[in-house]
């Protein structure tokens, strides 16, 4: 049973730091930990049909990253500016995060350049907001999705390139399954399956039942707060559709696991399981949610977690240690550094059983 734990600190040697994906996702090494027999084991992203079960149900996220990354430059002074795209509301206005040298204010302009670096659409700056956000418009004509391909670039985080995105970021920072767009980062264990993996697992027995939750800035903020209680996790959207309850209710009943790939899968699966025991059928569920799991944590929903290897002092890792055992994790992670595991983003991956 997983045990309270404070933060979760490690040293991490930087050529660890995965820069690019392998060019076959599925060639990932996958670091496979037994919570009931403590044995740590080592395979590939590839092997993962012989870990299947007839009924087993492998539970996707299948949000679609959106090339939120802004560069512009300031109207009145010329200076650079950096934004964030982080969702729109019904009256087309923006709520982004920003940096640039000096203050803004609002009523401030900044002419948002595309991929080649040219002024291609105004955004004002309407209200500061709460939690360093702003509140602002751009003065065009287009929808959301088609002026942010138009202006935005993929949203690579910082220790990828320093942020810089290539051409073949656009396909490798998505996976395969993406279908819903809204997510400004990655869930980043999907991205090790291909099209011909999923097709083999499937011939296994094994159903995939779609979730959806569109990742934001909070998933991956780092904890500062000296209790791991004290951290505001910031909400984001998720959707339990009814089919895909009656998906895994239905192998569930047929004693097949639930399979969650990412944390992201699992915030989502356990916010549907909140108001139910555990074992009982879960309902169709959509909303916001800031659900921040830690140890000690009692899963309803989630038998087996897929996951990449996260940055320390983050909800995600805490998360890790719920599902794991702070100390198991421990292992793994001193074990993942010794074996020269690729950690983060594009590196491999670990299967919790």
């Amino acid at each position: 049973m997983a045990s309270p734990s404070p933060f979760f600190d490690y040293d991490l040697p930087r050529e660890l730091i995965a820069q690019e994906p392998l060019r076959n996702r599925a060639d990932a090494r996958l670091m496979v930990v037994d919570r009931a027999t403590r044995k740590i084991s080592h395979w590939h992203v590839r092997d993962l049909p012989d870990v299947f079960q007839r009924n087993d149900q492998l539970v996707l996220n299948n949000t679609k990253v959106i090339p939120a990354q802004l560069y512009g430059r300031r109207k009145a002074t010329g200076g650079q500016w950096q934004g964030l795209f982080l969702r729109a509301d019904q009256d087309g206005h923006w709520r982004i995060v920003c940096k640039t040298r000096g203050r803004l204010a609002a009523g401030d302009a900044v002419e948002l350049l595309d991929r080649e670096g040219r002024e291609a659409v105004t955004l004002w700056l309407l209200e500061r907001l709460k939690g360093g956000q702003w509140l602002a418009h751009p003065h065009s004509e287009l929808g959301v999705e088609d002026l942010l391909q138009q202006v935005g670039r993929v949203p690579l985080p910082h220790y990828i390139r320093g942020g810089r995105m290539v051409d073949a970021d656009i396909a490798n920072y998505q996976t395969v399954f993406a279908r819903e767009p809204g997510a400004v980062a990655a869930p980043t264990a999907g991205l090790h399956f291909t099209e011909d993996l999923l097709k083999q697992i499937g011939k296994r027995g094994v159903v995939f039942p779609p979730v959806t939750l569109h990742v934001g800035l909070g998933t991956f903020r780092p904890i500062t707060a000296e209790r791991p209680e004290d951290h505001e996790m910031h909400s984001e959207w998720g959707e339990l559709s009814a089919s895909s309850a009656n998906l895994i209710n239905r192998a569930r009943g047929d004693g097949g696991r639930t399979v969650a790939v990412g944390t992201t899968a699992v915030r989502v699966l356990e916010s549907a399981a909140a108001d139910v025991s555990s074992g009982d059928p879960l309902a169709a569920w959509h909303g916001e949610t800031d659900l921040f799991i830690r140890p000690p944590y009692e899963f309803k929903a989630v038998d087996v977690l897929m996951t990449n290897f996260h940055f320390p002092r983050t909800t995600l890792l805490l998360l890790v240690q719920a599902f794991g055992g702070s100390e198991l994790i421990r292992e793994a992670y001193a074990e993942a550094i010794h074996e020269e595991y690729r950690f983060y983003s594009y590196g491999d991956a670990m299967l919790i059983v």
